[in-house]
């Protein structure tokens, strides 16, 4: 519920943050990440991750180039704005990922003490 709530905020769906969360993390140190690749990591059917890139590009967060190495792949990558709204989000949740990290260090004391 909570990320909804502030990828509302950046004008986003909470699939669409995992989207273009997926789409910076996978393809930070490449030219942009294939659609195969996105339906690994989200765990979604490729017709259902087509579908929310293509939404996505209507909308000008995503956009696709062909690959270099294969012509007939395109590769994904954010647009300024896509990479504006996710960062956004991304901020707005730090203090979730932090409180979720905490919980699991305390987590983890108490089950080594054990």
């Amino acid at each position: 519920h909570r990320t909804e709530t502030v990828a509302g905020d950046a004008e986003l769906t909470s699939q669409r943050y995992d989207l273009l969360l997926m789409i910076k993390w996978a393809g930070a140190e490449r030219d942009g990440v294939r659609i195969t690749e996105l339906c690994e990591l989200l765990q979604l059917r490729q017709t259902a991750v087509t579908e929310l890139v293509k939404r996505a590009e209507e909308v000008g967060l995503v956009e696709r180039s062909p690959s270099p190495d294969d012509g007939r792949v395109w590769l994904l990558r954010l647009t300024p704005e896509g990479d504006r709204r996710l960062m956004v989000a991304f901020e707005g949740l730090r203090g979730d990922r932090e409180a979720l990290a905490d919980g699991l260090a305390q987590l983890d004391r108490r089950l080594r003490s054990a």
